[in-house]
């Protein structure tokens, strides 16, 4: 990273998630250069209409699934039994009922807080779709009674069941702990994985509250999209030379290779609206394409 270049991912104490980092360099002054989210639509809803930001580019992709191990309740029917698990190629779906089993008495599922991380939120966006698609009454409430927010030192299979996951972070702990974690891939209708059901998706929303800055709104719907990582540089950036220098390096070759070796899987070249195109600074046109939508 360029020297004087501060990230909101390099922000000093805790890091629950992108939300609170968006709240942390606007409403509590931290300067930040580059804030990246994995939501991108955290800069469209919270950055860009209190002013923080001008363009929204989407530089990654991904999907959510389901984690678990092999000490979670269920654990032996929570995934289709006639696929083999054998990450990163071959993720078995989830089971037909695997709704209904993660609705059974004493299941847990851990989770960040949704209003300080598109990880925590996003849960709350499957347990949506769920109801949607499985027409089940009260299953989203079903499912919500059995979230729990996980703390520092909290170990899926031990202090909780199951978790709403990225795929590439899904199959780094993996990695990590080869002998008893394990994920299944959702419905696409609910894993927020696929490009062309965005407009099914957006029909499903949630409220968390706003930046708590003079300009923005008290409240915001952020709405289910599939899985995007967004970035902007802050237009009060005190490095925004060293930030462009940066996303160069970030978009070229170097940085879409070590994206590739590390998730999530990189849009290349990255993609801003037809709007957003014009606020770009002309050093980055070049290493984007304009999005159709």
């Amino acid at each position: 990273m360029p020297d004087g270049l501060a990230a909101a991912h390099h922000l000093p104490r805790r890091q629950p998630g992108s939300v609170d980092a968006a709240r942390r360099i606007t409403a509590g002054k931290e300067p930040a250069d580059i804030y990246a989210s994995a939501d991108d639509q955290d800069i469209d809803v919270l950055l860009k209409p209190a002013g923080y930001a001008d363009y929204n580019i989407t530089f990654a992709q991904g999907a959510m699934v389901l984690a678990y191990t092999t000490s979670s309740r269920n654990a032996a029917t929570i995934a289709a039994s006639n696929v083999a698990f054998n990450p990163p190629s071959q993720i078995p779906p989830v089971a037909d009922d695997w709704y209904a089993q993660l609705g059974q008495t004493g299941v847990t599922i851990g989770g960040s807080n949704p209003f300080l991380d598109p990880s925590g939120y996003r849960a709350d966006l499957i347990f949506q779709l769920a109801e949607r698609v499985y027409a089940v009454p009260n299953l989203y409430d079903s499912l919500l009674q059995h979230y729990t927010l996980t703390r520092t030192g909290d170990a899926i299979g031990k202090n909780y069941d199951y978790q709403f996951i990225y795929e590439h972070s899904a199959y780094a702990a993996y990695l990590a702990n080869t002998s008893g974690y394990r994920y299944a891939r959702l419905p696409d209708h609910i894993g927020l994985s696929n490009p062309d059901l965005d407009d099914w998706y957006e029909r499903t929303g949630i409220v968390i509250p706003g930046l708590h800055t003079n300009r923005s709104p008290h409240v915001v719907r952020i709405p289910a999209t599939r899985t995007r990582w967004g970035l902007t540089i802050m237009k009060n950036a005190p490095n925004p030379a060293n930030a462009i220098q940066f996303l160069q390096l970030l978009f070229g070759p170097e940085g879409v290779a070590i994206q590739r070796s590390t998730g999530p899987e990189p849009i290349s070249p990255p993609l801003v609206s037809r709007s957003d195109y014009r606020e770009l600074p002309p050093a980055l046109r070049s290493l984007v394409n304009r999005s159709p939508r």
